[in-house]
């Protein structure tokens, strides 16, 4: 005889197993809320390149280092060579001597951006400066990361005194003016480069010298700021301690779990600091405290282009130009950098 079920009591609350049922994959797959897993840099990036006016600026970023690295090695004209019969042409104008040539059949590349008081192709300049321009920014951004990393991190994870003293030293530097100091060293060092057997300190010249210099001992302050903060923030979180717990070094815990996670703000810093070092090396050019003659700068090319600025704008133009994008482009990406690396922006 078949037993019969027992009634539920109807003020247990014991649920009936019965009315549960395993779900299908069809069930699980409408239940999956998770989204993919990728890793931090994957997911910056992304963000990044939803971004379309950080990705513009990063496209004229490359096209402008194509440009000026790769157009010097096929272009026809030197920055050097001078023409005295072909002064003060315009855009794609020729000479009269060119205008012979090329009424005998040769073939005369034209000057696309003109050319100075001199008669160089100002298009060659214009491109040369450009390169220094970029040397200039993305060497600045090395020497900054480096110095400012490993200062930074020493005073943020050691603290008390040693960040205190650290700390005031870089008070202390943000208060030098780097303008004089440039200057300072210019004339410190002219002697030495008029003397160097060195063709590229030679063409550098003092000016530059010392800009590199000024760099690598000021220009760090704002790096090792930035990447204090960061790791005294890090320092107090579980990673760490258990790091020290095992008997890594200082040292040994700065590199391996510090360093990489701070990686986001390195990076930011960088990518502002580049503008900020190009725009510092136009206007010191400007002065006539950059490259040495005829190394050209864009700076120097603007300086030189005033005295023609009524008759001949387009001397002006270019390379003003040049330094807008270059400097709005870096700008506008550093901005889409630090919105793509801020985990408060992650929707």
């Amino acid at each position: 005889m078949q037993s019969e079920k027992p009634k539920k009591n109807f003020f247990s609350f014991q649920l009936d197993p019965n009315l549960f049922a395993p779900a299908d994959e069809n069930e699980k797959s409408q239940q999956r809320m998770m989204r993919e897993s990728v890793s931090f840099f994957k997911d910056a990036f992304r963000r990044l390149r939803r971004n379309k006016i950080a990705m513009l600026c990063l496209f004229v970023i490359v096209v402008i280092a194509l440009i000026a690295f790769i157009v010097p090695n096929y272009y026809p004209y030197s920055y050097t060579k001078q023409d005295v019969t072909a002064k003060y042409l315009r855009p794609f104008e020729y000479s009269a001597r060119e205008q012979a040539r090329i009424d005998k059949g040769q073939n005369v590349f034209p000057h696309i951006m003109g050319t100075d008081a001199l008669g160089r192709d100002y298009a060659i300049r214009v491109i040369y400066g450009t390169r220094i321009s970029l040397l200039v920014g993305l060497l600045s951004a090395v020497i900054v990361i480096v110095i400012g990393i490993i200062y930074g991190s020493i005073s943020g994870y050691f603290g008390g005194v040693v960040d205190l003293i650290m700390m005031r030293i870089v008070d202390i530097i943000y208060s030098l003016p780097d303008v004089l100091i440039v200057i300072l060293l210019s004339v410190g060092i002219k002697e030495r480069v008029s003397m160097s057997q060195n063709d590229l300190v030679v063409r550098l010249g003092a000016g530059m010298i010392s800009i590199f210099i000024v760099f690598g001992l000021l220009y760090w302050c704002g790096m090792a700021r930035q990447v204090r903060g960061q790791i005294l923030s890090i320092k107090e979180q579980e990673f760490v301690l258990a790091a020290k717990a095992i008997g890594s070094s200082p040292f040994r815990i700065i590199r391996k779990h510090m360093i990489p996670n701070s990686i986001s703000v390195i990076i930011i810093t960088a990518a502002m600091q580049i503008p900020s070092a190009i725009f510092t090396e136009s206007f010191l050019s400007f002065l006539g405290m950059g490259v040495s003659i005829p190394m050209p700068s864009l700076g120097s090319l603007a300086s030189d282009a005033r005295t023609g600025l009524v008759s001949y704008p387009y001397l002006l133009l270019f390379p003003a130009l040049s330094i807008f994008l270059i400097v709005l482009s870096f700008n506008l990406l550093g901005n889409g950098l630090r919105d793509a690396f801020d985990p408060k922006l992650r929707s």
